[in-house]
């Protein structure tokens, strides 16, 4: 009997040994993630012992308009839930970062220049304009008033316990404080006033304004990390009682349910507001802008306080300005909830804002609810400001603002809806999936950038995202890697920091979800991770166990790759053979001649080599040979030489090597273009690296003759030098040969 001894040999050679220099890229994280344990588990599921501490926030505060400043007092309750006792208790003093002795401009490198704004000038000499900056505490005392010892270590202060506070207890304490508001537009921050000195007025967006409690865990203990400006807020969940006291004719905006409507808005504004909670198809105007125009010219004497509760939130902010427009429409949720989404503006935003804000925050609730856990609080609040965008449970503060007459460019009405959606989405991570921002920047910007992604296009038509698309993050990734580190870096020693805590591992999810798992697998899991974590304190290993948990798919080479290194892809097809079944079985095989670098060859009736002049024309032959009986397990009970032979006779044999280039390992996506005009995408997943890292070898049998291979047809692996992946190549035209040829 005939054996297969020759097809056999083909196809098993993609199977080679490995070569050039292994870098374990299949190998599991194992011990680069934390070991398992009875709080959270080798699933990526919290464990049946997972504890997280709690704070619970009664606050007064009074702004004055006058002075730009806030005063306020707070008591705190404060939850002992994890196994240890605890001496003592770390508070967050963030504004202490704006304080004359802040450690944040000595440890910021600077550098002159031929030609320096005010503001570099300022930073260089830290001199913040005279500004006095920092909480300036009062007092902090027990339930009983008494004082209690503490020690304030820049933007952390130790509050002394007169006893250790066990499992299970809790411990109620007041502090008393004060601090001047910063000027946001000249010493820029996330929170402070812009003033707008037509009318000689100010909007204020006030956010770590009260002592903080810092988050105590199961990975960290304390987390009591200094605030240096950029690795932001790592809390506790808690409940808040908020009396924010300002000028009568001012309108707050902030986290929470408003608990005293009644004394703060007319009957007008309160029927508007109740009209809004029932209106679903487009914002309800609860403060006009002929009405906020009106306040503008006001300068109230008197004070109102504004009563908010929120539930189950980990921060809260809040503006006011008596120049607020304000409107409102409700949202429908598949839960049967019914959240407001609410926007509050100058007219100097109008009219991009009373087109755009509201119907972004709709859109931001809808599709992240999809995604994610569905929205839970009642409001989801869009300030407009003209600085940078920032959140905070139910309510952020968004740039975007048009020229003095109106007129707005795409430029800026795109990127306010994004940062407006971005904001937004925050509510989701961390504000719910209660990341440490402090430490991995990417958990929350990183998964937010992509869920913002998401929602620009599908809620959009032709949006032009920034964040996302495999193609966007190119030139980042061939950079200079002296000036790229990890995603796996901590906040504070990121380079480049919008790519990479932002768009990188927002692109990474992309390609995850559009070519490594595939839609369904990755929404599951990610909705997954997102449920499970709800309200809880997720680490990095959390999310990578939870994704491969709930999919049943290897990602570890993947985190590896995208997450732990600065490996980049860049694939090439380096060689393409192409072979037919010789007809005359008892004709010798042909000497085989190997393409090189995109290069076809043939062989012809006299023997001699000659460059092919087209794909067409390079297909070279191979016969079947009888096999030593040795390879007849191999065949036996399958199917026979001759229906080998006949099934063969009109197939397209290519043997197609590609190369590894960039280091990271990705899967090939390849176009087949054929000789009939038709086309064919084919998949190979990123297992087949696995044997050899750095180039693979695979046959591929196709019924019709082909004419082209592109690699990355659509431009979905981010592959950093697209050149060398079509073949036959194509000659690619440099900019500077663009350019001289214009010019001639």
């Amino acid at each position: 009997m005939k054996k297969l001894f020759f097809l056999f040999l083909t196809f098993m050679s993609g199977a080679a040994f490995a070569q050039g220099e292994y870098n374990a890229k299949f190998e599991q994280l194992g011990s680069m993630l934390p070991t398992p344990n009875s709080y959270r588990t080798a699933s990526g599921a919290p464990g049946p012992d997972y504890w997280q501490n709690r704070a619970d926030y009664k606050i007064s505060v009074t702004l004055n308009d006058e002075n730009q400043s806030i005063t306020g007092s707070e008591t705190i309750k404060y939850y002992n839930n994890s196994p240890s006792p605890l001496d003592y208790l770390w508070v967050q003093l963030d504004q202490n970062m704006r304080a004359q002795d802040s450690n944040t401009p000595l440890a910021t490198t600077s550098a002159m220049r031929d030609t320096l704004s005010s503001i570099r000038v300022q930073r260089l000499t830290r001199d913040y304009d005279d500004f006095d900056g920092g909480f300036k505490i009062k007092s902090v005392t027990d339930e009983k008033g008494k004082d209690l010892r503490y020690s304030i270590n820049k933007t952390m202060m130790r509050v002394e316990m007169p006893s250790p506070l066990n499992n299970g207890g809790n411990f109620t304490f007041n502090i008393d404080w004060s601090y001047n508001i910063n000027d946001r537009m000249d010493l820029g921050g996330r929170s402070g006033y812009e003033y707008f000195p037509e009318e000689d007025n100010y909007l204020y967006t006030i956010a770590q304004f009260y002592p903080r409690m810092a988050a105590y865990d199961d990975v960290n203990g304390w987390q009591n990390k200094q605030f240096l400006g950029r690795g932001e807020f790592t809390l506790s969940f808690g409940d808040f009682e908020v009396d924010i006291t300002v000028p009568e004719d001012h309108i707050v905006a902030s986290s929470g349910t408003l608990e005293n409507a009644d004394k703060v808005l007319t009957k007008t504004q309160r029927d508007r507001f109740e009209q809004a909670k029932k209106t679903f198809d487009k914002p309800v105007i609860i403060v006009t802008q002929a009405e906020a125009e009106e306040n503008e010219k006001t300068k109230a004497t008197k004070t109102k306080t504004w009563t908010f509760k929120a539930d189950n939130v980990r921060d809260f902010a809040f503006a006011t300005s008596r120049k607020f427009i304000w409107d409102a429409q409700a949202v429908k949720l598949p839960n049967g909830t019914a959240p407001l989404a609410m926007s509050y503006y100058p007219k100097e935003g109008n009219p991009l804002w009373e087109e755009q804000s509201t119907l972004a925050v709709k859109n931001t609730l809808e599709t992240f609810s999809k995604y994610s856990v569905e929205y839970p609080y009642p409001v989801a609040i869009s300030v407009h400001t003209a600085a940078i965008g920032m959140e905070y449970p139910m309510i952020c503060f968004n740039y975007g603002r048009p020229d003095a007459d109106g007129n707005y460019s795409d430029r800026i009405k795109y990127g306010m809806i994004s940062v407006i959606i971005h904001e937004v989405g925050h509510n989701f991570f961390p504000m719910i999936i209660n990341s440490d921002e402090r430490q991995w920047t990417w958990m929350d910007e990183g998964l937010n950038t992509f869920l913002q992604y998401r929602t620009e296009q599908e809620q959009y038509t032709n949006y032009p995202s920034r964040r996302g698309p495999a193609a966007n993050i190119v030139p980042y990734m061939k950079g200079d890697k002296e000036g790229i580190r990890p995603i796996m870096t901590n906040s504070e020693q990121i380079l480049q920091f919008g790519n990479n805590a932002y768009a990188k591992p927002a692109t990474a999810l992309n390609i995850l979800r559009e070519t490594v798992m595939g839609p369904e697998l990755f929404d599951y899991a990610f909705k997954e991770y997102s449920t499970r974590w709800a309200f809880k304190n997720p680490m990095p290993a959390d999310f990578f166990r939870s994704m491969e948990d709930a999919s049943a798919v290897d990602l570890d080479w993947f985190w590896k790759g995208w997450f732990f290194t600065n490996d980049h892809v860049d694939m090439a097809i380096d060689n393409v053979k192409w072979y037919r079944m010789q007809q005359e079985t008892d004709e010798p095989e042909k000497k085989i001649k190997k393409s090189k670098k995109g290069d076809l060859s043939k062989v012809d009736e006299a023997g001699k080599d000659e460059k092919a002049k087209n794909f067409a024309d390079a297909a070279e032959t191979f016969v079947f040979q009888e096999a030593d009986d040795r390879f007849y397990f191999e065949f036996q009970n399958r199917r026979d030489d001759e229906r080998i032979m006949k099934n063969a006779v009109d197939k397209n044999f290519y043997e197609v090597t590609f190369k590894n280039k960039g280091g990271l390992v990705m899967p090939i996506v390849l176009e087949w273009t054929f000789a009939d005009g038709s086309t064919e995408i084919e998949r190979i997943p990123a297992e087949i690296w696995r044997m050899n890292e750095n180039e693979v070898t695979k046959v591929f049998v196709k019924d019709k003759e082909v004419t082209n291979i592109v690699l990355d047809p659509y431009k979905e692996l981010a592959d950093t030098e697209v050149s060398d992946n079509l073949f036959p190549r194509v000659e690619v035209e440099s900019k500077f040969d663009k350019f001289k040829d214009k010019s001639n």
